[in-house]
């Protein structure tokens, strides 16, 4: 009797110890630390640096660890990461797909691990996971055809992001629908698949062949940035630019008067809503199947709330 008194004391300490460190420390059923994969799409783009270091925030604020996995826009490359993740041990992984259809294998390869799932950002077409956070792209669209009306009337171009996925086919939906309401007419519409520098040579070639332009609508700010960087004085002035995404280039870009408007994603918040949810999952807590981070228009009216 003595020694089980004795053992059940020792283990009440244990107990103690544990319930105090749990106050910082994200646990699953084992009471060990939570490890988190994070398969993104790419880091060669501020908006996604920033959601990779809202991810790292929360998690170790949830007392957390984060692998992080750069796919460089491989779809074929993200989802042998996400196996890698598996093999890895990892106790659930979130992913930003590169495309929504391409990446569906890493659905299987995460269920058949028994490793819960988080999208972030894209979604996966025809795949079940345990949460997908994500924002309404296609009434973030809708919104920046908006803006772009207010600033603009005339022939605009649209340029879309990497084919296939969710954020570029939703956008571009959107944005057709939000130019019924105002004067702007879609002149050309072609691929830059993200990059600023891609949209830079693709923005250049269309100036050449029409100087009717008179905006810009780009699927994300890294492309809005390049189409400006072409522009060059005509920015602001005689073509308006609106982007997608809310990072830190920009609100330089609106300030300085280049861009006339961008629709703020909240990437960090993004991030954390994502962490949030892989913690309940693997805790076995009530997940969120969809989460909705909203969407926000930032002009040089309302600049200084997005920079406080």
């Amino acid at each position: 009797m003595r020694k089980l008194k004795l053992g059940s004391l020792a283990m009440c300490s244990l107990l103690a110890l544990a319930a105090c460190s749990s106050e910082s420390l994200a646990q699953g059923g084992t009471g060990e630390q939570i490890r988190i994969g994070f398969a993104v799409s790419t880091l060669d783009n501020p908006f996604f640096q920033e959601m990779k270091d809202g991810i790292e925030k929360a998690a170790a604020e949830l007392g957390a660890s984060v692998v992080v996995l750069n796919a460089v826009n491989d779809a074929d490359t993200q989802v042998k990461q996400v196996r890698t993740l598996t093999e890895q041990h990892v106790r659930a992984i979130i992913i930003n797909p590169v495309d929504s259809t391409r990446s569906a294998p890493a659905v299987d390869v995460a269920e058949s691990a028994l490793v819960p799932l988080v999208t972030v950002d894209r979604t996966i077409n025809g795949s079940e996971v345990a949460s997908e956070v994500a924002s309404d792209n296609v009434q973030g669209g809708a919104l920046a055809a908006i803006a772009l009306g207010r600033a603009a009337t005339g022939e605009v171009v649209h340029l879309r992001g990497v084919t296939g996925a969710s954020a570029t086919v939703d956008r571009g939906a959107g944005f057709e629908q939000g130019m019924n309401s105002g004067g702007i007419k879609v002149v050309a519409r072609q691929n830059a698949d993200f990059s600023r520098a891609r949209a830079l040579s693709v923005m250049t070639n269309l100036l050449r062949g029409n100087t009717r332009i008179k905006g810009v609508f780009a699927d994300n700010d890294e492309m809005a940035l390049g189409a400006i960087a072409a522009l060059g004085a005509k920015a602001g002035k005689d073509v308006h630019v609106v982007g997608f995404d809310g990072t830190r280039e920009a609100f330089a870009a609106i300030e300085a008067g280049t861009m006339a408007a961008t629709v703020a994603q909240q990437p960090g918040l993004l991030g954390r809503k994502a962490v949030e949810q892989a913690v309940k999952a693997v805790r076995g807590e009530r997940v969120q199947r969809v989460v909705d981070v909203p969407v926000k228009v930032v002009t040089k009216d309302n600049l200084a709330e997005f920079r406080k």
